[in-house]
């Protein structure tokens, strides 16, 4: 698959363990040209993108080809929407993060999922300049009763909680949500892996899709935290 280029990314099991069963992830940390994108995807690069810009979209497609593969979709073009979210084959829902040294991707069936998101962050990213812009009061409140080290990870892992619902519910609602409108909780803090909840602080519009709190997994790996998110239909009755 995508000749040289394949042999950088692998399907990842691991990260695989933070939605369920029915999707397939791929990941890199490797450096990914330009020379990896699809014409139809390389159209998605301003014309300006600096070198990180067009390396973080490279791997990113990259590692989204490699994960609908495993569906049997080959050589598929990951084109740009017009609100700069991935554009996903029919029948696919899907999310894409990069940070510095690492990339990943996660795709599974509409039919099983109505959402996706998925979010990587270096483990520092959130420091204490940035918490009021991201974190409600709650947050804030349980941040400070950590130690400085727990509070610099859990503080990027609400944000990588929030991202990750950010993209999963855009593919139903595609609608703008902040940082603000939501909390984040981590029943199984401090533990390196477990399980978080969201609960919304106003109306959204996936209210008629899901009942809160929505519940994530997070994995916090070599110097990364992961947070991801499967939103699925509602039960039949």
């Amino acid at each position: 698959m995508d000749g040289d280029h394949g042999a950088q990314v692998r399907i990842s099991s691991e990260l695989a363990g933070l939605f369920p069963a029915g999707v397939m992830v791929a990941e890199t940390s490797a450096p990914v040209e330009r020379s990896a994108l699809l014409a139809a995807e390389a159209a998605g690069l301003s014309a300006g993108a600096v070198p990180k810009r067009v390396q973080e979209f490279a791997a990113g497609r990259l590692c989204a080809r490699r994960a609908l593969a495993e569906f049997g979709i080959a050589d598929f073009p990951i084109r740009v929407g017009a609100k700069r979210e991935p554009l996903w084959p029919a029948g696919i829902v899907g999310s894409i993060s990069h940070t510095d040294g690492l990339c990943a991707a996660v795709v599974g069936k509409r039919s099983r999922f109505l959402g996706l998101g998925l979010d990587v962050e270096q483990a520092g990213r959130v420091n204490v300049s940035l918490r009021s812009r991201i974190c409600v009061a709650t947050e804030i409140e349980w941040l400070a009763g950590l130690s400085v080290a727990e509070a610099s990870a859990a503080a990027t892992l609400i944000f990588a909680a929030k991202e990750a619902f950010y993209k999963a519910q855009f593919q139903i609602a595609a609608e703008w949500l902040y940082f603000q409108h939501a909390a984040i909780e981590f029943p199984d803090w401090p533990a390196p892996a477990g399980s978080w909840l969201l609960r919304p602080h106003q109306p959204m519009a996936i209210d008629r899709v899901c009942e809160f709190p929505l519940r994530g997994a997070y994995l916090v790996r070599g110097g990364f935290v992961f947070a991801g998110l499967a939103i699925e239909p509602p039960p039949l009755i």
